[in-house]
């Protein structure tokens, strides 16, 4: 018998004052058994900083590995957006860069050796690759917070990610690596 999905609502009330997108969403997120904590909150971070219409979940979450983890179709078929959470290979960000317009990662884990992989493996386009990093700290405090039914205010402005929990803030710096190719 494998283990139970974990069911997590989020209630977020965001301000994106880089994008100039404001606005209150409620949606559900299924945690996968072999999903950490982490993973969980960095895929609930990924959607929030690029909610548009279109944007979704993979439709069969974790357990497809082909899939992106946040995908947006495009008008003209294939995909507009593509969305990883952690550390992808190389391949998979290849793959990535030839089927969507623009691809977006948000990793939790040190950025170094991802990027060193992209160089090294001449991934299509990786020029225009958008990745970003969070602080492990920052969602160490998120995780100690998180419970199966949250309401939570996400303010991004200028390169700072502050999510509020309650009478609660905490806050750090959503850094963007460039990959020098």
């Amino acid at each position: 018998m494998s283990p139970p999905v974990n069911l997590y609502r989020f209630r977020i009330d965001l301000s994106d004052v880089t994008r100039g997108t404001y606005d209150t969403f409620d949606f559900r997120l299924a945690q996968h058994p072999s999903e950490s904590a982490a993973f969980l909150l960095t895929r609930m971070l990924a959607y929030t900083l690029n909610v548009q219409p279109g944007l979704e979940f993979s439709s069969k979450g974790l357990a497809e590995p082909d899939e992106p983890c946040l995908s947006m179709p495009s008008e003209r078929g294939g995909l507009a957006l593509w969305i990883e959470v952690g550390n992808p290979s190389a391949r998979r960000l290849h793959k990535a860069a030839k089927a969507a317009a623009r691809v977006v990662v948000l990793t939790y884990k040190n950025p170094a050796p991802l990027l060193e992989e992209i160089r090294a493996e001449g991934v299509h386009n990786a020029e225009n690759l958008e990745i970003f990093s969070l602080e492990r700290a920052f969602l160490a405090s998120l995780e100690e917070r998180l419970a199966k039914d949250n309401e939570w205010s996400v303010l991004h402005d200028e390169g700072t990610l502050t999510v509020s929990v309650g009478d609660e803030s905490f806050a750090c710096e959503l850094a963007r690596h460039q990959v020098k190719v």
